[in-house]
């Protein structure tokens, strides 16, 4: 499939534009782990306070090891955050946090799209493993019932994709309204923290344009969208 050009065609700008969004997270990242906040706050910090402040108990704030790898795990209710972030008092490092504290204020008051993103994690997994195989042996052997089942399977790769947009924004924002609000930052580094965020967002958004197009491009080269030539 790699040497179709539709697929070439199609895929390109997906590609383009996560390229552009792992030049720009980084890029961002980097310029504004070089500025401390005012009040000296670590991530660490700045995620207690906001949990605090969110009536939000029982969350455990841990470091784990990794460049961004931050992640809160809603199963065992835990914030992990990498080591930059969690000792780092910089407005990267609180703005990075403040997002993971908002997953945790998600989970704690049921909000829908995280309870359907998490819901979705093992058929997602199961998804990604069985599609491709099923996809490119059911293309090289035109098995129509094969490649019907890959793209079943893709597709719930995809949804998950698609279903990750609204948690990681919603995210962002409780963080964005939650910073100034708890004094941990003022208006001008808030606006510091939006563009740390919103460049993380990008990402998201180019791995679910990639997943569309990906799941677009086998419906037609499956004759199930328009013609299949």
């Amino acid at each position: 499939m790699i040497f179709d050009p539709l697929y070439i065609i199609m895929i390109l700008p997906a590609l383009l534009l996560s390229i552009y969004a792992q030049f720009k997270v980084k890029s961002t990242y980097s310029r504004f782990s070089k500025v401390s906040t005012y009040r000296g706050i670590t991530g660490a910090q700045a995620a207690r306070e906001i949990l605090r402040s969110a009536g939000v108990h029982g969350v455990d704030i841990e470091l784990t090891r990794g460049f961004l790898s931050d992640h809160y795990d809603p199963r065992s209710r835990v914030l992990r955050l990498s080591e930059s972030v969690y000792a780092g008092d910089s407005i990267a490092s609180v703005g990075v946090a403040a997002h993971e504290a908002g997953h945790a204020i998600q989970h704690a008051h049921g909000y829908a799209p995280l309870k359907l993103r998490s819901a979705l994690v093992p058929v997602s997994s199961l998804g990604s493993n069985l599609a491709w195989p099923l996809l490119i042996i059911g293309f090289i052997f035109m098995a129509q019932s094969l490649i019907l089942a890959g793209i079943i399977f893709f597709s719930l790769a995809v949804l998950f994709q698609i279903v990750t947009l609204p948690v990681e924004f919603n995210a962002s924002s409780r963080a964005l309204q939650a910073l100034p609000a708890s004094g941990i930052l003022s208006d001008s580094e808030v606006a510091g923290a939006r563009k740390v965020l919103t460049a993380a967002a990008l990402t998201y958004v180019a791995a679910a344009t990639a997943a569309v197009l990906q799941l677009v491009y086998f419906l037609l080269r499956a004759g199930v969208l328009g013609n299949d030539d």
